[in-house]
């Protein structure tokens, strides 16, 4: 399963390249189509999307001096799980 932003987006967009190549024709169903499909290419992405903002947040905030237990908070986990995944210079775009 993709866990990194850049792989989440990757999969959001090969997804949606495998939707773009389907042949209608060939759909086994009738009134079945790509729709709810592309809807959770988009879900994917918007994820993505909202997980680049919320780090790129965290970053901010202890540019500007906040605290790993005030960020946590924020957050809804412990301070140690806050650093674990937004503190590793590898988190940060």
């Amino acid at each position: 399963m993709p866990r990194t932003r850049e792989q989440l987006q990757q999969a959001a967009d090969d997804a949606e390249r495998w939707l773009d190549s389907l042949d209608p024709t060939a759909i086994a169903s009738p009134d079945a189509d790509a729709t709810y499909l592309r809807r959770i290419g988009a879900a994917v992405s918007a994820a993505a999307a909202s997980q680049a903002e919320l780090a790129d947040s965290v970053a901010a905030a202890r540019d500007h001096g906040h605290t790993w237990t005030q960020i946590a908070t924020m957050l809804g986990t412990s301070r140690q799980a806050a650093q674990e995944r937004y503190g590793k210079p590898a988190n940060r775009p």
